[in-house]
């Protein structure tokens, strides 16, 4: 046997991705938004694509087009001919079906783009001389606000008015180590070190910052921050501190046990305790710099007389547009081999862009139907009717592969009478039914069962987790006692015990 190098001939099979197969799966699973940013740096990289106006291409008949209307599709062959016939420079840029079902119009998106209602007319008035003429293009006054100050700004605005020298410096010391929720996490013996100060100065700017607005940052432990607190409003007496020495008796709902502690009676005892619900645990919190990003929908559901009807979020979409008069121009002009080549490119590289796009919309609205289709009891009726759902049930559905609809139903979100969900909500696990027919019920399903039986509890008479299960079985849910505790966890919501504790505090505090 020949141990030299050599040369064979093989043949295999592999799948191989294309450029422009990996962008069509890249924008699946973009949401609205992120297409919107795509597309504005396609923008940029090709002279040829352009977002279009009302003024683009003429409305068909009957049509109120918006200027947020969806991405038009293109196919490359129409478009080819047109440029070979001369009829380039034309005003309609793309081959348009029109009268396709693809969406609907006048749906929750067309208004939210384009509704301006009767004093939206062109006399001058309505809503763009409230806007001052800016139209639909008005400024959004949210981006002219000055960033929220943050807690250790708060705080170090107030040192420097109070402190200075070396207070200053040390103040700013413990200022950079107070957390998020305004708790003092610094060792002051260490930090007295580092600083080269006696520990009775930094315990004493320590002192200062607790003087600060909010009242209680800067504290150690709960029970600090409470005692602040209570000091600020004049309540701190001796009964007050022997409660907040221990507040872990409070946890445990030991109020027999308290009551001797502090040498008060029920009523006081009830007094004190209302007096501390009243507190912030976390007084840093009221200046968080996170701010909750708002959800934009990228469907709407809503209900017609024909049943429910399914539409893209025209509004957060840009209308894509291919520059046919700029393409004619070019290519009739002086250019090298390289330059037609590229050219060339930019075309099919638009073409292609605009193509996927609309075969997004479609795959989109393909997938949401489907889940429209299974889970229409859950429009219905609520989510305690929502049924069990997977990805391979919806791709067998629609013959397509589930790694397709994964990535359609990621970072989507649908909004419908009910409220907005993400796509991903509505396919969640079974559990058994309790008939033996082999059928199953949606774990959100009994959720919400659980949160259901546990909020109309009687206070005297709270439910533990065998008796949800004995009630869950009633209502034809064959369910373990353990997966009861899990969900019931999961929903933050106590044990019997705790919630027996917690109704009694509130019942004591009322």
């Amino acid at each position: 046997m020949a141990l030299g190098p050599r040369l064979d001939i093989r043949q295999s099979q592999s799948l191989v991705m294309t450029p422009q197969l990996q962008q069509a799966i890249k924008l699946l699973a973009l949401s609205n938004l992120e297409i919107e940013a795509f597309v504005a740096g396609e923008l940029e990289k090709n002279p040829l694509l352009e977002t279009g106006g009302d003024d683009a291409m003429p409305a068909p008949d009957g049509i109120d087009r918006d200027l947020d209307r969806p991405t038009l599709a293109a196919e490359t062959g129409a478009s080819d001919d047109l440029i070979a016939q001369g009829l380039g420079g034309a005003d309609s840029p793309l081959d348009v079906d029109h009268g396709a079902d693809i969406f609907i119009d006048d749906g929750p998106g067309d208004r939210m783009a384009g509704e301006a209602g009767p004093m939206g007319g062109a006399g001058g008035g309505g809503m763009d001389a409230l806007s001052g003429g800016y139209g639909d293009e008005a400024p959004d006054f949210d981006s002219f606000a000055a960033p929220d100050a943050s807690l250790q700004e708060h705080l170090m605005d107030q040192a420097r008015a109070a402190l200075s020298g070396m207070d200053l410096l040390i103040a700013s010391q413990l200022i950079g180590q107070i957390s998020e929720a305004g708790y003092l996490e610094a060792n002051l013996l260490a930090t007295a070190h580092g600083l080269g100060v006696p520990l009775h100065d930094v315990e004493r700017v320590l002192g200062v910052i607790h003087s600060f607005d909010p009242t209680g940052v800067g504290a150690r432990s709960l029970a600090e921050c409470l005692a602040l607190q209570a000091k600020e409003a004049d309540r701190h007496d001796p009964c007050m501190a022997r409660l907040l020495a221990n507040l872990d008796l409070l946890a445990r709902g030991a109020l027999p046990q308290l009551r001797r502690i502090c040498g008060v009676d029920e009523e006081d005892m009830a007094d004190m305790i209302a007096e501390l619900r009243g507190y912030d645990p976390k007084p840093g919190l009221r200046f968080s710099g996170d701010r909750a990003a708002p959800v934009t929908p990228d469907l709407f559901v809503r209900a017609t007389r024909d049943g429910w009807a399914i539409e893209i979020n025209n509004a957060t979409l840009p209308r894509l547009l291919i520059n046919r008069s700029y393409y004619i121009e070019l290519s009739t002009g002086k250019q090298d081999k390289a330059g037609k080549a590229w050219l060339a490119d930019c075309l099919a590289s638009a073409n292609w862009l605009v193509k996927a796009l609309d075969q997004r919309q479609k795959t989109i609205i393909k997938v949401a139907s489907e889940i429209l289709r299974q889970q229409e009891a859950f429009f219905h009726q609520g989510v305690a009717h929502l049924k069990p759902l997977t990805l391979k049930a919806v791709a067998d559905a629609i013959g397509m592969h589930e790694s397709t609809v994964s990535r359609v139903t990621s970072n989507k979100y649908l909004a419908c009478p009910r409220g907005l969900y993400e796509l991903k909500y509505f396919f969640t696990s079974g559990v058994a039914a309790s008939g033996g027919d082999g059928g199953s019920v949606s774990a959100e399903a009994v959720k919400s069962h659980i949160k259901a039986l546990i909020a109309a509890e009687d206070p005297q008479a709270i439910l533990s987790d065998d008796t949800l299960v004995d009630l869950l079985r009633a209502k034809g849910m064959d369910i373990a006692r353990r997966t009861v505790a899990k969900y019931r966890e999961a929903m933050g919501i106590g044990s019997s015990v705790q919630r027996r504790r917690q109704k009694a505090l509130k019942g004591k505090a009322a």
